[in-house]
């Protein structure tokens, strides 16, 4: 039979129905979390929850799936045009993550802007095994998606807006481990200028590494 999925079972096989069950939870709908949606979407995760409480502007339109639809809702945009996607309007802030049960997902996917909200998610997902908690660092100001980098928090470098996110963790006394991507590239300005080919391959990555460690989950069982 075939279904949008052919060319995926190719792919994967009887691995294809490891991704049917699993629930995962995207914070963030730019440049970066909206690809990582795509991606994941398009590979046959079943449950998808999505949380943004942004509207899509006309700047976004350079890098920003669904953002033709200027003034309306991320979430709701994309909910409709991924089927059975969960959203959630929501800031994602200190307030909102006081009642987040990461528990309830196998994967989180940080791909928010909001240093002290990426430090409030990271800090609730801690026991989460590594792997399973993902956070997006600074993709604006780079061209090259050939320099994204993929490792622990702690190993991350050449990336101010990484660097920040470390300082507070540690500031915070954050003692646990997780995976980020990133950029060591130069910036190429000041003012946060986007390229589409360096947060798409942010959110694409993120979604490499969710599917490729749901696999080797279960190799290792």
């Amino acid at each position: 039979m075939e279904d949008r999925f052919v060319r995926t079972r190719f792919l994967f096989g009887e691995d294809f129905e490891l991704f049917r069950d699993k629930k995962i939870i995207i914070f963030g709908l730019g440049g970066v979390g909206g690809f990582a949606l795509d991606c994941l979407y398009r590979t046959g995760i079943g449950h998808i929850t999505i949380v943004d409480k942004d509207i899509f502007d006309i700047t976004n339109q350079n890098r920003q799936i669904g953002s033709d639809r200027v003034g309306e809702s991320k979430v709701e945009v994309l909910s409709e045009m991924y089927m059975g996607v969960e959203p959630v309007k929501k800031l994602v802030n200190a307030d909102f993550l006081k009642d987040f049960d990461c528990t309830l997902y196998d994967y989180v996917i940080d791909a928010i802007d909001d240093i002290p909200a990426k430090v409030a998610l990271a800090k609730i997902c801690a026991k989460m095994p590594y792997g399973t908690y993902v956070s997006s660092t600074g993709s604006a100001k780079k061209l090259n998606p050939l320099e994204i980098k993929v490792d622990s928090v702690w190993k991350s470098y050449g990336d101010k807006f990484a660097r920040k996110f470390r300082e507070l963790l540690k500031k915070e006394g954050f003692c646990g481990d997780f995976k980020v991507i990133f950029s060591p590239e130069n910036p190429r300005c000041k003012p946060l200028g986007s390229f589409s080919a360096v947060t798409g391959s942010f959110g694409l990555q993120i979604g490499s590494e969710i599917i490729r460690d749901i696999l080797n989950r279960r190799e290792r069982c």
